[in-house]
């Protein structure tokens, strides 16, 4: 296993303050930057089903020899809660790979509160998140370091908690991001691009819950989708605008959730790409697909990555690249 250097980077002008560990990420001497995105392993601690979602991510992780591993979201599906979680995040962390985790919404249910939930994340080795203060599961930001060693940030990953169900009694459905995680978000993304001299880093974005434009995008006859989509995306019924403080920004290049365990497809809207992963987990919940977990490469200095579904046996399906690969010839 090559070494790794993980780097935790917060903008405390525009976030409360929160202790960050101190380790930096960095692109290879080849200018790359791999993730390994795992999601809904839907863990039910003590159950066989939920055997072939742990024997996945061994087989992932000593295959692609990732960078970090992100998990979005639904980690856990059974008590008890912290069982569940440490016994999946330490599967990861045996593998000697950062990694850090965003909720769904199923995760708290299981009689344990986020808060708590994001306390025993941070304590098993590897994980990057920051100190969550008081907060009960912050948005947190980490930076990829130049791979020439000078220290600079040559791009972005935002980590985003997208709740769980509405919190209005009048609105059915899930939860959608806040103005002010919007109102952070633009914030923290401005004194990036201010510290790069006007120029948006590359970015990407991890969350659970899919936003409104993915069905925007999965209905347009001009959009490029590729892979599999088998559901309507579950995504909240009102739009706060974080797609389109995105857009505005111009440093994020894709978009990454679960929650839709039958959609594993990549779609281009308005520049931006909108992806799932992969569903991660045993036979606990609804699923139709073979489980996996998805991977994207960023590319050192460039506004491009390669992304591609891995499968049982390192088998690989649908890959890309961004933007080349979703443009109409």
């Amino acid at each position: 296993m090559k070494h790794f250097f993980i780097t935790l980077c917060l903008a405390a002008s525009v976030m409360p303050a929160l202790k960050a560990q101190q380790a930096t990420l960095k692109f290879n001497s080849d200018g790359e930057f791999k993730i390994v995105q795992f999601t809904d392993v839907h863990f039910k601690y003590g159950n066989p089903a939920s055997d072939i979602a742990l024997e996945r991510i061994d087989e992932v992780l000593e295959s692609e020899r990732p960078d970090l591993v992100v998990l979005t979201g639904d980690v856990i599906y059974a008590q008890p809660a912290d069982t569940g979680m440490v016994t999946v995040l330490r599967r990861v962390a045996a593998h000697k790979v950062p990694f850090v985790v965003t909720f769904g919404n199923h995760d708290d249910e299981q009689g344990m509160s986020r808060a708590q939930l994001y306390d025993i994340v941070r304590s098993v080795p590897g994980n990057l998140q920051p100190d969550r203060g008081q907060e009960e599961s912050p948005d947190y930001t980490l930076t990829v370091k130049s791979s020439d060693g000078d220290g600079r940030n040559a791009a972005v990953l935002y980590f985003f908690d997208s709740h769980s169900y509405a919190p209005l009694d009048d609105v059915k459905g899930y939860a959608w991001l806040s103005h002010a995680q919007v109102g952070r978000y633009r914030a923290q993304s401005a004194a990036f691009t201010s510290a790069n001299g006007g120029k948006p880093l590359p970015a990407l974005a991890f969350f659970h819950i899919p936003l409104p434009e993915y069905n925007l995008a999965a209905s347009d006859e001009n959009a490029v989708l590729i892979g599999t989509r088998m559901e309507k995306a579950c995504a909240p019924a009102l739009n706060t605008g974080m797609f389109a403080a995105m857009k505005e920004a111009g440093d994020v290049m894709g978009v990454f959730v679960g929650h839709d365990h039958d959609n594993d497809y990549t779609v281009m809207w308005h520049g931006i790409l909108l992806g799932y992963g992969r569903y991660t987990g045993g036979n606990t919940v609804y699923n139709h697909l073979p489980n996996g977990a998805r991977v994207m490469v960023m590319k050192e200095g460039q506004r491009t990555f390669d992304t591609w579904i891995v499968l049982e046996g390192g088998v690989q399906a649908y890959p890309t690249t961004y933007p080349d690969s979703y443009v109409k010839k």
